[in-house]
C-alpha cells in the first residue's frame, strides 16, 4: 500500500508542476487575443476618424461653396440695383426689381442653407473632437499593450522552461506505466489530470 501512496505522491508533485503550466500556457494564449481585441478596436476607431474627417472635408466643401454663390449673387444684386437707375420705362423698372427680388429671394435661401451647415459642422466637429481623444486613448494603450505583452511573453517564456525541467525531474521519479497512464489521460482530458 505505501508504493501506491508514494506513487499517488509522486502524481500529485506531477501535477502541481503541470499546473503551473498550465497557468503560464493559458496566459500565453490569452495575451495576444487581449493585443488582437484592442487592435480590432483601434481598426474600427481609425476607420471612424477617416469616415469623419471625410465627413468634415465634404462639409468645408459645401461652405466654401456656398460662400461662393452667397458672394457672387451679392455681386449680381448691387449691379442690378445700380442698373435699375437707368431703366428706361416702368416696364423694366419692374422686370428689373422683380429679377432683385428673386435673386434676394435664393441668396436668403442660401444663406439659410449655410447657417444649418455651419451647425452640423459644428456639431460633426466637436464629435470629431471625440474621436479624436478615442483615438489618442486607444493608440497610447495598444503600445503599452503591445511592449507589456512582449515582456509578459518573455518572462512566461523563461519561467515555461525552468517548469519544463522541473516537470521532467518529477516525471522520472514517476514509473514508467503509471506515468504513461498519465499522460494518456492528460492529452485526453481538460486540465486537471488528477
Amino acid at each position: 500500500m505505501s508504493i501506491y501512496l508514494h506513487q499517488i505522491k509522486q502524481l500529485i508533485s506531477l501535477q502541481r508542476v503541470d499546473d503551473e503550466i498550465h497557468v503560464i500556457k493559458v496566459e500565453l494564449e490569452g495575451a495576444p487575443r487581449e493585443l488582437e481585441a484592442l487592435r480590432a478596436k483601434f481598426a474600427e476607431i481609425s476607420e471612424q476618424r477617416v469616415r469623419q474627417q471625410d465627413k468634415m472635408a465634404h462639409l468645408h466643401e459645401q461652405e466654401k461653396r456656398l460662400g461662393l454663390e452667397i458672394e457672387d449673387d451679392s455681386m449680381r444684386i448691387k449691379k442690378s440695383k445700380s442698373k435699375l437707375m437707368l431703366a428706361g420705362n416702368s416696364k423694366e423698372y419692374h422686370a428689373m426689381v422683380r429679377e432683385m427680388d428673386s435673386m434676394e429671394r435664393v441668396n436668403r435661401g442660401r444663406e439659410e442653407e449655410k447657417i444649418t451647415l455651419l451647425d452640423e459642422l459644428a456639431l460633426q466637429t466637436a464629435a470629431h473632437e471625440a474621436i479624436e481623444e478615442q483615438y489618442a486613448a486607444i493608440e497610447k494603450e495598444l503600445a503599452v499593450c503591445d511592449a507589456g505583452l512582449q515582456e509578459r511573453v518573455a518572462k512566461a517564456s523563461a519561467q515555461m522552461e525552468g517548469l519544463m525541467a522541473r516537470r521532467n525531474e518529477a516525471a522520472r521519479e514517476v514509473p514508467m506505466p503509471v506515468f504513461t497512464r498519465y499522460e494518456f489521460i492528460r492529452e485526453r482530458l481538460k486540465h486537471p489530470v488528477i
